[in-house]
């Protein structure tokens, strides 16, 4: 038996960073921007000038946890902050972020990637990725 899966070409992950980058420099912010495939391989990156050094693993697990747990990055804490062994435990998982900025890109409802943005504040890096993600909207 076989499933089916979806995974982020090349081209559209190219043009979701063009969003990204593109979003970024509105907020005036030098950002890292990672785009996985559905396993959580990396895509596209890139490091705008000036971007944090520290942001870009952090972009970069921001998008491997997404596409992990099919979750955005910021609805990890709501999940375990009333629950001290699983808050205390998780955040030991190798590559798991649990703060806002990384996406799950899903396509006819299937996980086909994620996107990571790490340099800006929270709420900067999860603009940037939800102006990216709006790049599946337009097609």
């Amino acid at each position: 038996m076989f499933i089916e899966k979806f995974a982020i070409s090349d081209e559209l992950a190219h043009r979701m960073l063009r969003a990204a980058r593109e979003k970024a420099r509105e907020q005036q912010i030098a950002v890292n921007i990672a785009i996985v495939d559905e396993g959580g391989h990396l895509i596209v990156f890139e490091r705008m000038d000036n971007a944090p050094l520290l942001s870009i693993e952090i972009a970069q697990n921001k998008a491997y946890t997404a596409v992990a747990f099919g979750l955005p990055t910021h609805e990890w804490y709501s999940l375990i902050e009333h629950q001290p062994a699983l808050k205390t435990g998780i955040v030991h998982t190798n590559r798991l972020v649990v703060f806002g900025g990384g996406y799950p890109v899903r396509y006819q409802g299937k996980l086909a990637g994620g996107i990571g943005v790490s340099g800006g504040s929270e709420e900067q890096d999860q603009l940037i990725c939800e102006a990216a993600l709006q790049v599946l909207a337009e097609r």
